[in-house]
C-alpha cells in the first residue's frame, strides 16, 4: 500500500450495483472504470523529434515527386475498386511507423493518382500547386487555427482581410470590393470554391430582395428566379437546390452564336416573363471565363437589367479572373464595377493549392445578415464591439482554416511581376496551340481563345472527336476533357500547370495530329 499507486498497477474501481443511482456527481471521476498507466499518458503521439524526422522525409518525398512527375501516366491507369482491394480490410489494432505510410503511398496510392500537377495535364482547369503555397498550407496545418471569429485568432482574420485587399489591388478590381475602400462597406473572404461563392451570393441576394423575410419564412415554392448562361458552371444550379429554390427556379440565358456569351436581350425577356407570372428575380450570374469555352459575358449590361428589378449580380470569374494581374488583360474586369459580388480562384491558375476562392462583396450587409446566427457560446466582447470582422458570418460552415497563409506566401514569393509572367507564358502557349489547330483542315476552333483555354473539334463529327480524346487519354501521355458547343462534342485544352513548357504543348499537338 505504501508503493507508488500509479507504477505498474491497474486500479479496479467498484462498479455501482444494479439499480444504483446514476447520473449523479461522484467524488471520484474514475469510479466504475479501469485505469491503467497507459491511459494516463498521451497514447502514441508523435514527438517533436519524430515530427522533424518524418517531416523531412515527407518534404523530400514531395520534392522527389515533382522531379519525377513526368515519368507517370497523366491519367490514372487503374480499374474501379483496385485501390480498395490493395488496402487491408480492417484498420490496424496497433500503431504503425510512418515509414509504412510512405511505403504504401508509393505502392498503393500513386498508381491511382491522376497527376494534376503533370506538365501534360490539360483537362478541366489547372489546379495549381507551388512550393510557397504548399509550405504556407503546412504552416496553417501546424498552427491548427480555427478562425471562425476574430477572437479565436486575430491574426487569421486580419491577415485574410489584408491579403484579399492586396489581391484586389493586383487584379485591378473596383475600390468598392476592398475592405479599406472609400465607403468601407465591401470586402473579401476566402471561400473553399466558386461553388460556395455562388451559394452565399444567392443567400445574400434572397435576403436583400425579400427584405430579410427568407431567413424566418423560407423561400417558398416558385417565388424567386435565378438567371445565368447555359455556359455557366453547374454550381449555380446546385446553389438553387441547396437554397431550397429547386432547379426549376433557374433560367438559362441564350448565348451569342459567335462569342458564346449571354445575350442581354434574352435576359430581359426571361425576367419580364417571370415578373408577369408573379415571380421575383433574385440573382443573375455572369461568367467571366465560362467552364466549357472560356466565354465572357457582358457584365455591365446584365447588371443594369438585374438592378432594374432589384436582383443581385454575381460575377463568376473562377478560372479567368486571376489573369487580370496582367495589365493588358484587365478587359476581363469590364463591367465588374456594377457587380454586387465577384469571385475568382487562385487555386486554379495562380499557383495556390486547393482550396482558395477569393470572394468579394460590394456591400457586406446583406451577406452578414443572411448568414449570421449568434448563439451564446460564440458571444465575445470583440464581436459585440462591432470593430472586427467575424468570417463565420461570410460563409456557410462555422469553422474555417487559416487559408490566407498560403495565398500570402504565394504573393510574397512571386511578387506581382512573377505572377504576371506565369499568366503571360500560358496565354502564349495556348495561342501557339490554337494556331496549330487552325492550320490543320481536319480540325476547327469552336470558341474564342483569348486566354489559355482552346476549344476545338474534328470536322469528322462527334464520334470521331470523342474517340480521339479517349485515345489520347488512354496513352497516358496527356489528359484533356470535353464539353458541348451547339449540341456537339468539343475538346478542351487548358494550359495552366507551372511545369508546362512549349515542348509539352507541342507534344500534345503531335499526339492529336497523329491520332486523328
Amino acid at each position: 500500500m505504501g508503493s507508488n499507486p500509479t507504477e505498474g498497477t491497474t486500479h479496479h474501481c467498484p462498479v455501482p450495483a444494479s439499480g444504483g443511482t446514476t447520473g449523479q456527481p461522484r467524488g471520484d471521476v474514475s469510479e466504475g472504470y479501469e485505469i491503467s498507466e497507459s491511459t494516463r499518458r498521451p497514447a502514441g503521439h508523435m514527438t517533436p523529434d519524430e515530427f522533424r524526422r518524418y517531416g523531412r522525409e515527407v518534404v523530400d518525398w514531395i520534392a522527389d515527386y515533382y522531379e519525377r512527375i513526368e515519368s507517370f501516366p497523366v491519367l490514372a491507369q487503374v480499374e474501379p475498386g483496385a485501390i480498395r482491394a490493395a488496402l487491408p480490410a480492417a484498420p490496424p489494432e496497433h500503431g504503425e511507423p510512418f515509414d509504412a505510410v510512405l511505403r504504401d503511398l508509393d505502392e498503393v496510392i500513386l498508381p491511382g493518382i491522376t497527376h494534376w500537377q503533370h506538365p501534360s495535364f490539360f483537362a478541366y482547369f489547372p489546379a495549381n500547386a507551388s512550393g510557397p503555397a504548399i509550405l504556407g498550407d503546412l504552416l496553417a496545418s501546424g498552427l491548427g487555427v480555427q478562425g471562425m471569429l476574430w477572437a479565436t485568432s486575430p491574426a487569421a482574420t486580419e491577415l485574410e482581410t489584408h491579403v484579399l485587399d492586396w489581391f484586389a489591388e493586383l487584379l485591378g478590381l473596383p475600390d468598392r470590393f476592398r475592405s479599406d475602400g472609400s465607403d468601407g462597406r465591401g470586402g473579401g473572404v476566402i471561400q473553399s470554391t466558386a461553388s460556395d461563392a455562388a451559394l452565399v451570393a444567392l443567400l445574400a441576394a434572397l435576403h436583400r430582395v425579400s427584405g430579410g423575410r427568407t431567413e424566418p419564412d423560407g423561400v417558398g415554392s416558385g417565388r424567386y428566379a435565378v438567371y445565368t448562361s447555359g455556359q455557366t458552371h453547374s454550381s449555380v444550379e446546385k446553389a438553387c437546390r441547396i437554397a431550397g429554390l429547386g432547379s426549376g427556379a433557374l433560367r438559362k440565358i441564350d448565348v451569342d452564336a459567335r462569342t458564346l456569351s449571354a445575350r442581354p436581350e434574352h435576359l430581359r425577356e426571361l425576367i419580364a416573363r417571370d415578373v408577369a407570372e408573379g415571380r421575383t428575380p433574385a440573382l443573375v450570374v455572369a461568367s467571366v471565363g465560362a467552364t466549357g469555352t472560356g466565354a465572357v459575358d457582358p457584365v455591365a449590361e446584365l447588371a443594369a437589367i438585374a438592378h432594374e428589378h432589384g436582383a443581385w449580380l454575381h460575377v463568376d470569374a473562377a478560372w479567368a479572373g486571376v489573369a487580370a494581374v496582367v495589365p493588358e488583360l484587365r478587359w476581363l474586369n469590364d463591367g465588374v464595377e456594377a457587380a454586387d459580388s465577384y469571385c475568382t480562384n487562385p487555386h486554379k491558375w495562380l499557383l495556390t493549392n486547393f482550396d482558395c476562392d477569393a470572394f468579394y462583396v460590394a456591400d457586406r450587409g446583406a451577406l452578414v445578415e443572411a448568414l449570421s446566427i449568434l448563439p451564446e457560446y460564440l458571444r465575445n466582447a470583440a464581436t459585440e464591439s462591432g470593430a472586427v470582422i467575424d468570417y463565420r458570418d461570410w460563409q456557410v460552415p462555422l469553422g474555417r482554416r487559416f487559408r490566407a497563409l498560403k495565398l500570402w506566401a504565394v504573393i510574397r514569393w512571386y511578387g506581382a511581376d512573377g505572377l504576371r509572367a506565369h499568366i503571360r507564358r500560358h496565354v502564349g502557349l495556348a495561342q501557339d496551340f490554337a494556331a496549330w489547330v487552325g492550320s490543320d483542315e481536319r480540325f476547327e476552333l469552336v470558341a474564342p481563345h483569348p486566354l489559355a483555354l482552346v476549344t476545338f473539334r474534328l470536322r469528322a463529327g462527334d464520334d470521331a472527336t470523342r474517340a480521339l480524346m479517349e485515345r489520347v487519354n488512354a496513352s497516358g501521355r496527356a489528359y484533356l476533357t470535353h464539353t458541348s458547343v451547339d449540341g456537339h462534342v468539343a475538346l478542351r485544352v487548358a494550359v495552366g500547370s507551372p511545369a508546362t513548357e512549349h515542348r509539352h504543348v507541342a507534344a500534345l499537338w503531335e499526339l492529336l495530329r497523329t491520332q486523328a
